[in-house]
């Protein structure tokens, strides 16, 4: 780098890099724009100059001077967060870091790297481009939504639109900026006005950590000077603005070891360092390679090969200071929910008032579920990769009942995880751990600053399936007693998915599917519920899929990423009997004149959304809530919710990834009589930061303890309390095997739960009519020995019929589960099995009858005429020995 900074140093005495190529075109553009509007007006006519006059006249109503933008940054008063008591403070709000510097003071790089990235024109625009305002609306309205904003309306949006201007709708607010661009452009002609205004613009940009301002960043990140660092390092601080938050280059980067130290062992000397594969480091090599051909300033300053070494160059960040908050990722939650209600319209990181307005905000948290969570998280995830873990477990007053399980995650490779808890019938949240442990120096696996439940992008796996059933409940499509044929099938696309146990339970109901995890019958659901209809649906359960993601096959089983905090929401939307409440984690804001100005007094009361009926909600609690039975399942059941020796009544499902990369645990339990009594709903996500899969650790023996024991202690000592069932709901007795009326032929029947009207009306059909020789087992025939007798055999030929590749699977199934359980077949070699296993069989280790026989009885041998022996002539039977009854055989004649 010294002939880079040889040439940047020759350039700068030169005075060759304070002149932009494009100077000439700046200086014509600003005088050409009164006349482009003139033109714009003569081809629209008298009427359309009126019109636009009018329009301009009328959007330009109360913007402020252009040129107060040279007036000094403002530093008001911090707001300061509290839980919902009121007296836990968590946090202070404005603690940041700013550095104003002047145009001369910014490295050429530092402006080529943001107008490369940020506005390639900006030396010649007016402050609006055109082109790029149309492009990036034409891919918003082609459902690819990205800015088209120059830097210049960027500032404007920022620091020069009232408060007033974000009302009414975004395309107003959009011509409001706009023509405030304008304004500005020709209030700062010229390139000294060009210079001022990107000047104001990398003073003002927030760079996430509390940084703002360019020269602060440079700071915080890397301890140096701005004029200090690398080629690189600009790169890197021009691709932090299009998205602080996600891009703060502390909350991307890891701990990593200098020196080779034993699984479990404390790292002697770390470095802190931002993974080459991170979107921020693709973001800034895609501007390097920008530089190359768009930099105004610094001109021919580098070569090519040194462009190319800096995409190469690791992210090395000084070590950073910590925050002094309690639950640190609830608070930044906090400041995005602030955002929205004192800057609506605006991004988090646009709204200066969140750090100087002096707010009081009372949030919803409370801190002593909190502490609860937090203690738990930190136990399941931190501990069992330390080399003292019974110590850590002993000081975190772990009982040692639960200390065993947390022992079996040693070398499980899970290094992190994070858990939620909320009040379902509010949507507050009461508890938020991000991750294992905020403060825990961290490394590829484990980014403790990052916020995995509303910033992560999970595979929720199994724990998918229950908004899946609901939908198709919903809709009258199935019921709690819908058979599925839990079969290996050829979904098309080489997908053909298996259960975790290379196991095929052949026929079972919707709540015996769900209760015991089984795949196909989930994907199989949510093919008859259709994809398009179940991934537009699940959005009214608050869940989000990825960006850029599309309705698939697989996501019944969860392969499509959500955020864990969003499946939460949808979890709690089934326990409020089928209405959504909005997430918010703030009760108050009150200025700092005293004056409440959220909630307002004003406003209507908060309504939830209702997605699903009290019906289908209740159906599916009730299937849930046998998860917590071990009765009903022993396996799940494990994991059930006790206040003291008392069971508490409580619905959950876990959720585990094909590959073992991400396990999850969902649940509820009733909701308190008082309505004041928080309901709870927690969730709980285990895995690492890099995706790294764990080994072999399903979700039993990892988040569904860790839900269990976070739910149990957050809900200690409060009234056990019951769901209340809604009208509308009927019970039928069923078929235990096929979910239809009893037949003559079923074996076992259960009683269930339906909407009424959607209760079967169909005779069980399963099972059809066959004769058989009792004597032999063999189909009838007139020859058999007999007695002939009438059973009811199994007979799947007419099962799932309107999915031909469904039934062909089925088929062959059947043609091995008639040889009986543990007959491997079909195309991944899957083994027939009765539901469930481990030596318990809730229906028997039976699939509801016997196979058909297929081979016809034989006439039996003919019995011949007893034997007389013929004393006379000495003929005895042919069963006498020789010599008659009991007589000696004759002696051979002699030769």
């Amino acid at each position: 780098m010294q002939t880079s900074l040889a040439r940047r140093q020759r350039h700068r005495r030169l005075g060759i890099a304070r002149q932009p190529r494009g100077s000439s075109a700046v200086r014509r553009t600003v005088i050409v724009i009164p006349f482009l509007i003139f033109a714009l007006f003569l081809s629209a006519g008298v009427a359309g100059f009126l019109g636009v006059v009018a329009a301009y006249s009328y959007y330009s109503q109360n913007l402020p001077d252009p040129k107060v933008l040279l007036t000094a940054l403002a530093f008001d008063q911090q707001t300061t967060v509290y839980d919902r008591s009121g007296q836990t403070e968590l946090a202070r709000l404005g603690e940041r870091k700013r550095e104003v510097v002047t145009f001369k003071d910014i490295p050429p790089e530092a402006i080529d790297a943001t107008t490369a990235i940020e506005d390639k024109d900006f030396w010649s625009n007016p402050g609006f481009d055109l082109g790029g305002f149309l492009s990036a609306t034409i891919d918003t309205v082609n459902g690819r939504p990205r800015g088209g904003s120059t830097i210049t309306q960027q500032l404007v949006r920022q620091r020069l639109l009232p408060p007033s201007a974000f009302d009414g709708s975004r395309e107003e607010r959009k011509i409001r900026e706009i023509i405030q661009s304008l304004r500005l452009t020709q209030a700062f002609p010229g390139i000294e006005g060009k210079q001022q205004i990107i000047t104001a613009y990398l003073n003002q940009n927030f760079y996430g950590n509390q940084s703002y301002g360019i020269a602060a960043a440079a700071q915080t990140y890397f301890g140096k000077s701005l004029k200090d660092l690398s080629l690189a390092q600009y790169a890197i601080l021009a691709a932090i603005p299009q998205s602080p938050t996600k891009f703060d280059l502390a909350k991307n980067a890891e701990q990593v070891c200098t020196t080779t130290v034993a699984e479990g062992v404390d790292c002697p000397k770390t470095q802190l360092v931002v993974a080459s594969d991170s979107e921020v480091v693709a973001r800034r090599n895609y501007i390097l390679d920008r530089m190359k051909t768009e930099s105004t300033l610094s001109g021919s300053g580098h070569t090519v090969d040194e462009y190319e070494a800096a995409k190469s160059e690791p992210v090395v960040l000084v070590a950073q200071g910590g925050v002094k908050w309690r639950a640190p990722h609830f608070v930044w939650q906090v400041r995005e929910q602030l955002a929205r209600i004192l800057c609506p319209g605006a991004t988090v990181d646009a709204c200066e008032k969140i750090d100087t307005g002096g707010y009081r905000v009372t949030t919803t948290l409370n801190w002593k579920m909190q502490g609860t969570a937090e203690k738990w998280v930190y136990a399941a995830a931190i501990a069992p990769n330390r080399k003292n873990t019974k110590t850590l477990l002993t000081n975190l007053k772990i009982p040692a009942s639960d200390q065993k399980w947390l022992l079996n995650l040693k070398s499980k490779n899970i290094h992190n995880a994070a858990a939620a808890v909320m009040d379902y019938r509010t949507g507050e949240v009461l508890a938020y751990v991000g991750s294992g442990s905020y403060v825990t120096p961290g490394n590829r696996k484990f980014q403790p600053q990052f916020d995995v439940l509303s910033d992560g992008w999970r595979q929720p796996g199994s724990s998918i399936k229950p908004l899946n059933y609901a939908i198709g409940i919903d809709d009258h499509k199935m019921t709690a007693a819908t058979m599925f044929m839990d079969v290996t099938t050829n979904f098309g696309g080489k997908f053909v998915p298996t259960q975790a146990d290379h196991l095929e339970r052949g026929p079972v109901r919707l709540r015996s599917a769900l209760q015991f995890s089984l795949n196909i019958p989930s994907i199989k659901a949510g093919i008859m519920n259709g994809l398009d209809h179940f991934y537009q649906r699940s959005a009214d359960f608050g869940v989000k899929y990825i960006p850029g993601s599309l309705p698939v096959v697989s996501m019944g089983i969860g392969t499509l990423e959500v955020h864990p905090i969003d499946l939460l929401g949808g979890y709690g939307a089934i326990a409020d009997s089928g209405v959504l409440m909005p997430r918010t984690m703030i009760l108050s804001i009150v200025d700092s004149n005293g004056k409440t100005i959220y909630p307002d007094p004003n406003a209507a009361p908060v309504k939830g959304k209702r997605v699903i009926s009290p019906q289908t909600a209740y159906i599916m609690t009730d299937i849930l809530a046998g998860n917590t039975v071990p009765k009903t399942n022993p396996f799940w059941g494990e994991w059930a919710v006790y206040n003291g020796a008392t069971r508490r009544p409580a619905a959950y499902k876990t959720g585990t990834t094909n590959d073992n990369r991400d396990v999850h645990a969902y649940g509820f339990l009733a909701p308190p009589a008082d309505k004041k009594a928080p309901a709870l709903a927690v969730g709980v996500w285990m895995g690492n930061s890099n995706n790294e899969p764990n080994t072999d650790t399903l979700s039993l023996k990892s988040s569904a303890p860790l839900w269990s024991r976070i739910m149990r202690d957050v809900s200690r000592g409060m009234p056990i309390a019951t769901w209340k069932r809604p009208s509308g709901i009927v019970d039928a007795t069923v078929d235990a095997i096929s979910g239809m009326k009893p037949g003559p032929f079923t074996k076992q029947k259960v009683k269930e739960l339906f909407i009424k009207g959607t209760q079967p009306t169909e005779t069980d059909d399963l099972r059809r009519t066959v004769e058989i020789d009792s004597a032999t087992g063999d189909l009838w025939a007139e020859i058999c020995q007999g007695p002939k007798k009438t059973v009811g055999a199994l007979d799947f030929s007419s099962v799932e019929t309107s999915y031909g590749s469904w039934a062909k699977a089925d088929r062959a199934w059947a043609a091995r589960a008639a040889r009986g359980p543990g007959v491997a077949g079909g195309p991944k070699r899957t083994r027939t099995s009765y539901l469930y296993g481990s030596g318990f069989f809730p229906f028997g280790r039976s699939w509801g009858g016997i196979f058909a026989p297929t081979k016809v009885c034989k006439p039996p041998a003919e019995t011949p005429p007893p034997c007389v022996p013929d004393p006379i002539l000495g003929i005895p039977c042919p069963s006498e020995p020789p010599g008659g009854p009991g007589g000696k055989p004759p002696k051979p004649p002699k030769p």
